[in-house]
């Protein structure tokens, strides 16, 4: 078995491991399978990875498929890169990923772990986000089927969609996306249709040239739409024409930017968007509370399963209206925002300047008094003196990104030592190293699993730690 180009045929999966992957064992050896796979299915794998005890491959060919199996919704299922999950039942998809959060708690962070409820599902399982982002490319991903149709003439070269993964420089056009509400696509195929007609250059990643590079999408709970086109280089007549028709198809779009991006990456947040109508930026809700949201904030994505996520972890810190709260990672300050009423104070701390202007104009918005927000890095800002000024922690709430806490940070939450800590995540494997570290003085009191991302293998989780005295 630990031969090159080795093919194990007619392999049951028998679940799922992390990152999507499912499982399969093979003589006692444990074989990580990618290709959309479903537990119950028989397959054959060629492997491409091949150790001792354990081996990753691909399904390529499906010998008989698992009764648990359902039709996939969307035409561009298995090429897109998103919405992997959709041949799996969502009922089995939640019991997956509340399986995925204790098998990491436990086998990465060898964690006592209280009784677990079930996992916050989604009552929207479809046009659940509020922010996509399409990129344009002269490229366009072709399946095989498609070219031998083209025959001698060729088909489409231009996309508006995803990128394929693994292919950073081919993109799949995108008719239909069943992620956002409308008017995602009416706005996507309204400013395709357009390029396409009048010739517009889409961007060569390769060559760096090309003129339309992506277009960010923002549709909130509210009815307010913002949309910001990004293009390589200034071209006003161009520019002018095609977003005067954008917003002539499409009223609804109560937000238009465009951004002129001339670098090498994608990224816009060194950039400055330019407003061709409207106030420049949308405005969500969590509960009664408002936020503000321009092209460059960050919110969570989905906002309705966000309210959920935010419920629990306010629940979890058990608050009366007295104590300090201390939110770590706090972005644009929604979670400190959303705790505020039952705090007595909120300290809200980030690394990004812009963040923390956001989420100061996003309190006084609110009328929210008690909360206080400030930039730099937990590491450097939380000494002796800021405590001193704004006083010792009662609870902390901490929500890292995928890569986690800092051993620093976690070796200063163990210094605070803070009566209790709520952990957010979006990646329970970092989550579960990091709660082995504080378990030098903290024990779990609660989890609780939260489904923000239907269809795919992420999973948000929250976790109740509290001192040990």
């Amino acid at each position: 078995m630990r031969k090159k180009n080795v093919v194990l045929e007619n392999v049951p999966v028998t679940a799922y491991a992390a990152e999507g992957k499912a499982l399969a064992r093979v003589d006692g050896k444990v074989v990580f399978i990618e290709g959309g796979v479903v537990p119950g299915d028989v397959v054959d794998v060629k492997l491409s990875k091949n150790k001792k005890d354990w081996a990753e491959g691909k399904a390529i060919n499906i010998r008989s498929l698992s009764p648990e199996r359902v039709d996939p919704f969307c035409a561009h299922f298995g090429l897109c890169g998103g919405c992997k999950w959709q041949m799996l039942p969502y009922e089995l998809q939640l019991q997956y990923k509340q399986q995925q959060v204790t098998d990491h708690l436990q086998r990465i962070g060898h964690l006592a772990l209280p009784d677990m409820p079930p996992i916050l599902g989604a009552e929207k399982t479809r046009r659940y986000r509020n922010k996509l982002e399409f990129t344009f490319s002269n490229k366009a991903y072709l399946t095989n089927e498609e070219i031998r149709e083209a025959g001698e003439e060729w088909p489409r070269r231009n996309a508006l969609g995803f990128h394929i993964p693994r292919l950073f420089d081919k993109v799949l056009d995108i008719q239909t996306c069943y992620l956002q509400e409308e008017p995602a696509n009416l706005i996507k195929n309204t400013v395709r249709d357009w390029a396409e007609t009048h010739q517009l250059s889409f961007y060569d990643i390769r060559q760096q040239q090309g003129w339309l590079r992506n277009l960010v999408l923002r549709i909130c709970t509210t009815g307010e739409v913002m949309v910001n086109l990004v293009i390589h280089y200034e071209d006003k007549e161009a520019r002018e024409a095609l977003l005067s028709h954008l917003l002539a198809t499409v009223p609804a779009i109560t937000t238009l930017l465009y951004t002129i991006n001339p670098k090498k990456n994608d990224s816009i947040f060194d950039l400055e968007p330019k407003v061709f109508y409207g106030k420049g930026y949308v405005e969500e809700k969590l509960e009664d509370f408002t936020f503000k949201i321009g092209p460059k904030s960050f919110f969570q994505t989905n906002t309705y399963q966000g309210e959920a996520l935010y419920k629990v972890a306010r629940s979890f810190a058990g608050l009366t209206g007295r104590e300090t709260v201390y939110d770590l990672y706090c972005g644009t300050g929604s979670i400190g925002i959303f705790v505020s009423r039952q705090a007595g104070k909120v300290v809200g701390i980030e690394l990004i300047p812009e963040a923390i202007e956001d989420a100061r104009e996003n309190a006084a918005m609110n009328n929210v008094k008690n909360a206080a927000f400030f930039a730099g890095d937990v590491i450097d800002i939380c000494d002796d003196a800021f405590f001193a000024g704004h006083g010792a922690p009662d609870v902390i709430i901490t929500d890292p990104p995928r890569a986690g806490m800092h051993e620093k940070l976690t070796s200063k939450l163990l210094e605070v030592a803070a009566p209790r800590i709520v952990y957010v995540s979006c990646n329970p494997a970092t989550q579960a190293r990091d709660l082995a570290l504080l378990n030098e003085k903290y024990s779990i009191e609660k989890v609780q699993a939260v489904d923000m991302f239907p269809h795919t293998h992420h999973i948000e989780n929250v976790v109740l730690l509290q001192r040990r005295y």
